[in-house]
């Protein structure tokens, strides 16, 4: 390929010699040789020109100091140079549950920042670590390395054994800090050398089912959601940290944007805009609508993705969606399956900010340095986590659109690889990024790019599955947030609350009593059957408890996929369950819960 007059040109073969580069036909390989289609889509798109008059995202490095102050800060732990921001207790606390690698992480970057500001010669008042993270034999020594699964590693982790057996290269460990696991590649315990890509096939991954359940997003309140977001900020870093890897964010400068409209509009002013007509809407309604009609008029079109549409009729229909999609004027039965592909791409790419956030767009890229498939794993699963909520809902829908483009690949030849080459250039290549980087660094990034698609579609369910160990760092923060509110609460308000504590105790006698019997009591307070009591065993899972009471209520109209089996108080705020959750072992980890069924929004 060569890139002239700002755009590419794909060589042609001689007539006689073998073509120098073919479509990858499996589903299973990637490597330089198959990235014709790559070149051809950043062709169209140039082609295309993208005419909305948007300025190009601009890409700045916080400076030294600055950017480990907005590090702590986004962490929850302004506090450790601001003796006046809010949440100090919250910071202890959040402390308190750090692994030794998490703490190790904190601890460099308050020593980056009293180094930074004792260079300007300004007055700070940045603790020593040693004053935050008091000693501890798990500090002081010598870091250990990890065991096998579920073997407790770390300070204030939450890991509880697991029940034995090592586990393999393709069991997910999500009892025990990422970051933890990282420093047995680290010491030299377990050497995994690279794989060549090129032959890999990717391996078939596979979670061990936690007892308690599985925790995906959505399935938290938006208070512990926020717990969560700092902790994994916390181990996002220490991982990085812990594999030797420069971990530099971005922050975007301010640009001017369209205050409305579909294409070229910040994903959040979109959002606004289908909110006031669809209450609830997660996922941007032209991108839903998109979808929707490509997988109306079949999935089966072959080159779908790949094969653009018509140029000028694709600007034109562009024009018209923007005039007559709200309005429901759009005559949907006139777009033709490659023009609507190519809207929703054009859809994507052409946000001011990108999907994946001008902030961690380095550290997507940065995914495939680790060493393994299963430590890149890891990191994206942790980026994803860190996504704000409507990028990510946004996110989920599209790979879960490709899944099915590939389901289909028989009839429309669109197999994993090729999905994945078509669509990095729309989902990596924003403008601000292009025009930051050379014809040399994007011809060396392309075959990355291509790859991380690949494992974001690959191993989508995964990547929306918060972590156990973060899970039992966010419970000790609940627990111990509410001891202390408890122990610190002003006498006039401890007083006031006496009388309610005593009510409340009675409830917890009666429910002591019946949990010692191995009885739970569920609410209902949204249907007809109010509470019913339920007798424990150690299969009993949360599927069957929703089954007994649609049994027992035949009221109920909700959908049973609409049903979901809620773990309040105690030491969680409110967690929607996994059907799979063994009720025995949660009641065990969470003996202060209440039990409520309620309809949910899928």
């Amino acid at each position: 390929f060569s890139r002239i007059s700002s755009h590419y040109n794909v060589q042609r073969a001689r007539p006689g010699e073998k073509p120098p580069y073919q479509r990858c036909n499996s589903q299973d390989s990637l490597d330089e040789l198959a990235l014709d289609d790559y070149w051809k889509e950043v062709e169209i798109i140039q082609h295309t020109g993208d005419a909305e008059q948007q300025e190009e995202v601009q890409l700045k490095v916080a400076d030294e100091g600055e950017q480990e102050e907005a590090w702590l800060t986004e962490a929850g732990l302004a506090t450790l140079f601001d003796e006046s921001a809010a949440d100090g207790e919250d910071s202890m606390v959040l402390l308190s549950t750090l692994t030794r690698t998490q703490a190790a992480a904190v601890e460099r970057r308050v020593e980056t920042l009293k180094q930074t500001l004792r260079k300007r010669n300004k007055p700070y008042s940045v603790p020593d670590v040693r004053d935050i993270f008091k000693p501890s034999p798990a500090l002081d020594t010598k870091v250990s390395k990890v065991r096998t699964r579920g073997e407790h590693s770390g300070v204030g982790n939450g890991a509880e054994p697991g029940g034995g057996g090592a586990e393999t290269e393709t069991d997910i460990n999500l009892e025990v800090s990422f970051s933890e696991q990282a420093l047995s590649y680290r010491d030299g315990s377990k050497v995994t050398q690279p794989i060549n890509e090129a032959d890999d096939k990717l391996p078939d991954f596979k979670v061990v089912r936690d007892k308690t359940g599985m925790t995906k997003v959505g399935d938290l309140s938006a208070a512990d959601m926020k717990k969560v977001r700092r902790l994994v900020l916390i181990e996002m870093t220490a991982l990085f940290d812990t594999a030797g890897l420069d971990l530099k964010t971005h922050k975007p400068l301010k640009i001017r944007v369209k205050e409305s409209g579909l294409f070229g509009v910040p994903l959040s002013t979109v959002l606004e805009q289908d909110q006031r007509r669809v209450p609830g809407t997660r996922v941007p309604l032209i991108m839903q609508r998109l979808i929707s009609h490509i997988e109306e008029e079949g999935l089966h079109t072959e080159g779908l993705l790949r094969v653009p549409g018509a140029s000028t009729r694709v600007k034109t229909v562009c024009h018209e969606l923007e005039l007559k999609f709200y309005d429901g004027l759009f005559l949907w039965e006139t777009l033709k399956q490659h023009d609507a592909a190519s809207l929703l791409k054009l859809f994507i790419r052409e946000l001011p900010h990108p999907l994946l956030t001008v902030e961690y767009f380095s550290a997507f890229i940065s995914v495939l340095k680790f060493p393994t498939k299963k430590q890149q794993l890891q990191a994206l699963n942790l980026l994803v986590l860190l996504l704000p909520e409507s990028s990510r809902d946004t996110l989920k829908a599209l790979l879960e659109f490709l899944q099915r483009v590939i389901d289909h690949k028989e009839q429309n030849k669109m197999t994993l690889n090729n999905v994945a080459v078509v669509m990095a250039p729309n989902i990596f290549m924003f403008k601000g990024f292009r025009s930051k980087i050379t014809e040399q660094q994007e011809f060396a990034m392309a075959t990355g790019m291509a790859n991380i698609v690949r494992l974001f579609i690959r191993y989508q369910n995964l990547l929306w599955t918060i972590p156990k160990f973060v899970m039992n760092q966010v419970r000790k923060q609940n627990t111990e947030n509410q001891r202390k509110m408890n122990r610190d609460r002003a006498v006039k308000k401890l007083l006031k609350k006496m009388a309610y504590d005593r009510e409340k105790n009675i409830e917890k006698v009666e429910k002591s009593s019946e949990a010692e019997g191995g009885i739970i009591r569920v609410q209902a307070p949204q249907f007809t059957k109010v509470s019913m009591a339920v007798q424990l065993t150690e299969e009993l899972q949360a599927s069957d408890i929703l089954t007994r009471f649609l049994s027992q209520d035949s009221s109920v109209s909700v959908k049973r996929e609409d049903l979901c089996l809620f773990e309040i108080g105690g030491n969680i705020k409110e967690r929607c369950l996994d059907e799979e959750t063994y009720m025995k072992a949660l009641l065990e980890l969470n003996p202060a819960a209440e039990w409520v069924i309620k309809s949910v929004q899928r």
